[in-house]
């Protein structure tokens, strides 16, 4: 297969990449021993080396053997970004258990589907987040829970004021003293021995079941294998150009539940002996830009409202925002005029690229600091193979310049779906080559010549206009970002009896700004093909969110069914 895109590549990237054989714990570890003075975490001012980490590590993962958690079992992380996260997880995957990251925001019922999907004997919780778990325990596998306070990390006198607030507050006191085979997270730890039990992890091994956000329906459980997770974060690390202990500073806002911070965050900043910059919520851009201001990272990975919110932050020019250099934008489009604006403000670095939970989940990105092309996602990683097939039966090739469903295979995609055999074969499929099966996205491409990609949009969200012309939701978005009101759009396809499908944009406008339907109407009229004008408009002060910022184009279509059933 032709690679035109490999003469693309900054002359520090490799074709292949040479991966150790080792497990992300041994690779903590391992920088352990070499840099153990170096600062692994920051939260709320307060820093932990990865001696530190690594000790933490060993004896929760000690804690858990004694909780009698064996080689396979599922151990659910219900935590905000915080230092007890990256502790859990290095421990589960020590004694060779498969995390199991939960959303924080998660109601009773989406966390009762994943527990009892994934088969999860053991949660480790946040205090705050503690009530929701004991009202679905008894319908779970739970056998033991373990629950964690966020001001445990914190700096001593922030403990402190903190403690003092909530009881000047009246907060409630989480009490677990009665509840049987719950533990606080210290405890464990400050009790636990020294080492764990060694335990034989084969790179095939399940480490993660990284549940899909069920943008598109049922959340799946992407099976995410030791060497799956390891490949994708050393692919980042020769595509940042990162050497091991330059001290990077990576700001991890984009919460860790999630595989783009997983991977572009935490596992990155493991190998190359960087620190995590936690921030708790990725929604207090104020904690964002003074954490940046006063630690200085160089490294941002965020999503296209995070940086959306900083280009329409107006105390920007308050903070310094100079120490970054590079930064990523994933999990959905970047429209053009955010990454330009962007660039324009803070003078720092900022490349779209792409992945998806089942990839661990990077696949492509624009060079880093090579030829950059606004509007694509870039060109694949080392090591991933690429193709476009036919969007209807997914079995024809297509050539440049002809849009239909990308195709990925690497070391980065993930083995299957848990316990969805028949979602696993539409997924992952084998083609005429022989050389193992790809990965079918759900998302429709285009290559050029060059062999960069663009994303067109995903074949679930395309609507079907009249005429039987089909519209791509990010086409009109992308035109509406050039309107100087617009602070956020969503398009979508919306049905109108009799008549199928018709375009719907509902726009998030800037602070003190006003406007008409007919207004952008006007505005579609001069900037799109007719078919693709919007028919409705619909202004609102929000849009609905995953917490990685996605904005949850399913939720508004479901909302306009309902209407019509009224």
């Amino acid at each position: 297969m032709e690679k035109p895109w490999l003469k693309f590549y900054e002359s520090h990237v490799p074709e292949h990449v040479d991966y150790p054989e080792t497990p992300m714990p041994a690779v903590l570890e391992e920088t352990a021993r070499k840099y153990p003075g170096h600062t692994a975490t920051i939260f709320k001012d307060a820093k932990l080396t990865f001696r530190e980490i690594n000790q933490a590590v060993d004896r929760f993962a000690a804690a858990l053997q004694e909780l009698g958690v064996k080689k396979g079992d599922r151990v659910a992380v219900h935590l905000l970004n915080m230092p007890q996260f990256p502790i859990a997880y290095n421990a589960i995957l020590r004694v060779g258990g498969i995390v199991v990251p939960c959303n924080p925001i998660y109601t009773a019922r989406e966390m009762k589907h994943q527990v009892s999907d994934s088969g999860a004997k053991v949660i480790i919780t946040l205090s705050l987040m503690y009530p929701i778990i004991k009202q679905i325990r008894a319908e779970t596998q739970l056998e033991h829970v373990i629950v964690a306070k966020i001001k445990t990390y914190f700096p001593p006198f922030l403990n402190l004021l903190f403690t003092l607030l909530k009881e000047k507050k009246g907060g409630h006191r989480v009490d677990i003293s009665g509840d049987a085979n719950t533990y606080w997270f210290k405890d464990l730890l400050d009790n636990a021995p020294a080492k764990p039990t060694p335990v034989e992890i084969d790179m095939d091994d399940t480490a993660v079941f990284m549940y899909t956000g069920g943008t598109t329906g049922v959340s799946k459980g992407a099976q995410l294998t030791h060497k799956n997770i390891l490949a994708n974060a050393y692919q980042c690390k020769v595509w940042m150009n990162a050497e091991e202990a330059q001290g990077d500073v990576s700001v991890t806002a984009l919460p860790l539940y999630h595989s783009y911070a997983m991977t572009t965050c935490m596992n990155f900043s493991t190998i190359i002996a960087g620190a995590l910059l936690l921030i708790p919520d990725p929604r207090d851009l104020e904690d964002v830009l003074k954490s940046i201001t006063k630690h200085q990272p160089t490294f941002y990975a965020g999503v296209p409202a995070m940086y959306v919110a900083i280009n329409n932050y107006p105390d920007l020019s308050k903070y310094d925002v100079s120490s970054i250099r590079a930064c990523i934008s994933g999990a959905a489009g970047l429209p053009v005029e955010v990454q330009q604006r962007f660039q324009e403000l803070t003078g720092a670095r900022l490349v779209e690229g792409y992945g998806l939970s089942e990839a661990s989940p990077v696949t492509h990105a624009n060079p880093m600091f090579g030829d950059n092309r606004v509007g694509t996602i870039g060109v694949p990683w080392p090591d991933t193979e690429i193709k476009i097939m036919d969007a209807d039966t997914g079995e024809k090739e297509l050539g440049v310049g002809e849009a239909g469903e990308l195709c990925i295979r690497g070391p980065q995609v993930m083995k299957g779906y848990w316990n969805m055999p028949t979602e696993t074969a539409n997924t992952l499929r084998d083609h005429a080559d022989g050389g193992g099966p790809w990965l079918h996205t759900g998302d429709v491409a285009v290559m050029d010549e060059d062999g960069y990609f663009k994303i067109v949009d995903r074949k679930k969200d395309m609507i079907l206009g009249a005429g039987g012309y089909n519209i791509y939701p990010r086409e009109v978005e992308e035109v509406l970002y050039e309107h100087p009101k617009v602070l956020e759009v969503a398009a979508a396809g919306v049905p109108v009896p009799g008549k199928g499908e018709r375009v719907k944009i509902y726009v998030v406008l800037k602070e003190g700004q006003t406007a008409t339907e007919e207004e952008f109407i006007e505005f579609c009229k001069e900037n799109l093909a007719p078919y693709k004008v919007p028919k409705f408009v619909e202004f609102r002060d929000e849009l609905p969110k995953t917490m990685v910022g996605k904005i949850l184009r399913r939720v508004l279509v479901e909302e306009e069914k309902k209407k019509l059933a009224e």
